[in-house]
């Protein structure tokens, strides 16, 4: 188990539901012990002025290696 990672991260990605990523997790030989989001933004000119809105959320999850 030494050469193994004992932690590593899994980021939902773009055609995946949490879900479809939590069963990858538990494929690797992980559980989840963490979940964090960011909120993504996009940048809108209008004229002379720049504004920002949200254009989504970046989910990742901290998981630890399953010990037998």
């Amino acid at each position: 188990m030494s050469k193994e990672k004992q932690k590593m991260t899994f980021e939902v990605q773009e055609n995946e539901t949490i879900d479809m990523c939590l069963d990858r997790i538990k494929k690797a030989g992980y559980f989840p012990v963490r979940r964090t989001e960011k909120p993504i933004f996009k940048e809108v000119k209008n004229g002379p002025t720049i504004t920002y809105e949200p254009a989504g959320r970046q989910i990742t999850f901290e998981a630890r290696a399953i010990q037998l």
